[in-house]
């Protein structure tokens, strides 16, 4: 599925603005051979002459996207099948969500596929992204310009898999995968997460989780994977109704989910952007040995809501050995605090000096920084180049100011995988998750399972 050698579009559309058009013109960005399919289109579509059926290609498919309505999907997986196609993305509704019809419908492509040992994503899914072989595999538009990055966003939801990953390319991260999972019909959360654990370009797993059926297949999943997973489990009120006519999801006691991934060492938030934020923490970072975060900033205020947050979030503030406090005294006589936070009261130059200071004290697991940017100053990029490597912790920046005017010094920062978040909250958030993280990985994981839903 998700490093195929050729694509069948079944169902390609020469009408603009129809699903098999939009997902033709899409697929046609892979370097690959793609070809449509439609017994009912003569000629060609974007220079390659349709098929009648998947069964007419005279090469290894391993993918097909299926463009066609519900009632005819069964027909096309078994033609697949027959083929060989391994994989087939179904983007058609009306299948588990809508109903006892539409589950046995449901039910029927599970068989066929089932037959033929062929993996589903799908039904009901805007489908999958894989940026770094221009793999867009979805109808929507601007799918082509989605960077690659190193987080794997898996989403129940299509539209949320999109939406994660276009806000990761407002921020100038990208993503190594986005995966809209739809009904899951056999492909769903646990085969997912072992694919992207297993894949190189993926350091962080993101999940959008409405509900499932198979809690213990997702949780022992996250268990196991070593690449670091983080959820984000929606339903705290009764959207019951309305998440089981959307993706068939049943979203169950959402307490008794975040107690789940919190025995199995998977941390939890609130919000997309902070799903994206916590990878960004977690995928540029080493794991940090546990929960105890060492705070310089060069302002009060954004350090006293970076303090406020973090704390409150699950994070910890130790005090500073004494060594460590005069050893930042030598270098900024008169402090203004050399606590924990650190205030240095404004940048200088000798501010990337304080910070190593800080990541060097043996009570510290994560450091975040807080600098508010002055261009006579810069940022402390050499200082920080290699430094969460070498004291084998996070290192986290933030940061605010005119965009043109730290633009160069930003991009530095990311060019030695320094992690720069744009508020004092959303730095403090994704610290708060690396420090409930490192203290799960630290206690270890409780092996047994809450209950499946």
């Amino acid at each position: 599925m998700f490093d195929p050698s050729a694509v069948a579009v079944v169902g390609a559309s020469e009408t603009e603005g129809k699903i098999g058009y939009e997902a033709m013109a899409n697929a046609m960005e892979f370097d690959g051979p793609v070809y449509p399919v439609n017994p009912s289109s003569d000629g060609d579509l974007f220079g390659v002459p349709f098929v009648d059926s998947v069964t007419d290609i005279d090469d290894d498919v391993d993918l097909a996207l299926c463009c066609v309505p519900g009632p005819a999907t069964p027909d096309v997986v078994a033609e697949c099948g027959e083929a060989g196609v391994g994989a087939v993305v179904i983007y058609a509704g009306g299948f588990a969500e809508a109903g006892d019809e539409g589950e046995r419908l449901q039910r029927a492509v599970v068989e066929t596929a089932e037959e033929y040992g062929i993996s589903l994503l799908g039904p009901n899914t805007s489908g999958f992204v894989v940026p770094a072989t221009d793999l867009l595999c979805s109808f929507a538009s601007g799918a082509e310009k989605l960077p690659e990055g190193n987080t794997a966003v898996i989403a129940q939801s299509g539209g949320i898999a999109h939406v994660l990953a276009f806000q990761s390319r407002r921020q100038g991260r990208g993503v190594s995968a986005m995966v809209g999972l739809g009904n899951r019909a056999n492909v769903g959360f646990t085969e997912t997460i072992e694919y992207f654990d297993g894949d190189d370009r993926t350091d962080a797993i993101v999940l959008h989780v409405e509900g499932t059926d198979d809690g213990r297949g997702l949780l022992e999943a996250c268990r196991d994977s070593d690449t670091p997973v983080i959820a984000y489990k929606v339903g705290q009120s009764d959207v019951g109704e309305f998440a089981e006519s959307h993706t068939g999801a049943l979203t169950g006691d959402h307490e008794l989910y975040t107690a789940g991934f919190a025995q199995y060492g998977v941390p939890t938030v609130t919000a997309t952007d902070e799903l994206l934020d916590a990878a960004a923490a977690l995928g540029d970072s080493p794991v940090p040995d546990g929960p105890n975060v060492g705070v310089v900033t060069a302002q009060a205020g954004p350090g006293i809501i970076i303090t406020d947050r973090l704390q409150r979030a699950g994070g910890r503030l130790p005090a500073l050995t004494a060594e460590t406090q005069e050893r930042i005294d030598g270098i900024l006589p008169g402090v203004t605090y050399t606590g924990n936070p650190v205030d240095t009261g404004r940048p200088m130059p000798e501010f990337g000096d304080v910070v190593t200071a800080v990541a060097e004290d043996a009570a510290v697991d994560i450091v975040l920084v807080y600098e508010l940017f002055e261009q006579s100053v810069g940022f402390p990029v050499d200082a920080l180049d290699g430094l969460a490597e070498r004291v084998e912790k996070p290192v986290l920046f933030a940061t605010d100011g005119i965009e043109e005017d730290m633009a160069d010094d930003k991009a530095a920062l990311a060019a030695v995988d320094v992690p720069v978040f744009e508020t004092p909250e959303r730095a403090a958030d994704a610290a708060a998750v690396l420090a409930r993280y490192g203290e799960m990985q630290a206690a270890g994981t409780d092996s047994e399972v809450v209950a499946d839903d």
